[in-house]
């Protein structure tokens, strides 16, 4: 095989790879609950059962999550009023679930990044959150676990344990923001933060890169 022919084959296995890649992207945000519907401002109940049908509820979390290329998912964005929440907060971290997860304590030191969210597709919205967490729950076996965060898994966290408390990334943002999003979402379109509004809050030293989840 020739170079050029090698440097073809290559580019088309690039462009099948990026094909499925999509393809298992579009159909994990079709399991994903979309704004406008009720069970997204609902508050999640305690779990109770720490069973195999838990398990299994899990891992087709976890599984939407990574096609869905998210870093975290609530259960309440599959339509599952349940205080279970996984996040992988990087490509080399492990896959955790947290269960009934509450807040035990938020730093002083408010940071400021551009959100999106699985469940409000092509909007983006700047949020403040505290820099650093410490949440308690339970792990898959029903066992209490605390967790110490900071940066962007002490952001997706927060995220997330606001979903089961039915609070969006909408209700966090800047009043104008909130607005031009709203706008979006009725006309199918699209938003992100204005450009002259980066870093207005906070400065750009207390800016973190852009989360999904």
């Amino acid at each position: 095989m020739s170079d050029e022919q090698a440097a073809k084959t290559g580019e088309d296995d690039r462009e099948v790879a990026e094909a499925e890649l999509l393809q298992r992207r579009e159909g994990a945000l079709a399991q994903v609950i979309r704004f406008g519907d009720p069970v997204l401002k609902s508050k999640a109940s305690p779990v109770t059962e720490f069973d195999r049908d838990l398990r299994v509820e899990i891992e087709r979390m976890i599984a939407i999550m990574r096609d869905g290329m998210g870093v975290g998912l609530a259960a309440t964005q599959l339509g599952i009023l349940r205080r279970v929440l996984v996040f992988q907060a990087g490509p080399d971290c492990e896959p955790t679930a947290l269960i009934n997860p509450s807040i035990e304590w938020l730093s002083e030191d408010i940071v400021l990044a551009e959100e999106g969210c699985l469940s409000l597709p092509g909007i983006a919205l700047d949020v403040e959150r505290p820099l650093h967490v410490r949440v308690s729950g339970r792990d898959v076996d029903g066992e209490p676990v605390t967790l110490e965060a900071s940066g962007l898994e002490a952001r997706v966290l927060q995220h997330e344990i606001d979903h089961l408390d039915g609070v969006l990334i909408l209700d966090r943002a800047p009043r104008a923001q909130r607005k031009g999003a709203l706008r979006a979402l009725r006309e199918g379109g699209s938003y992100s933060p204005p450009a002259d509004e980066e870093g207005e809050a906070l400065g750009d030293e207390h800016r973190e890169p852009r989360t999904d989840a």
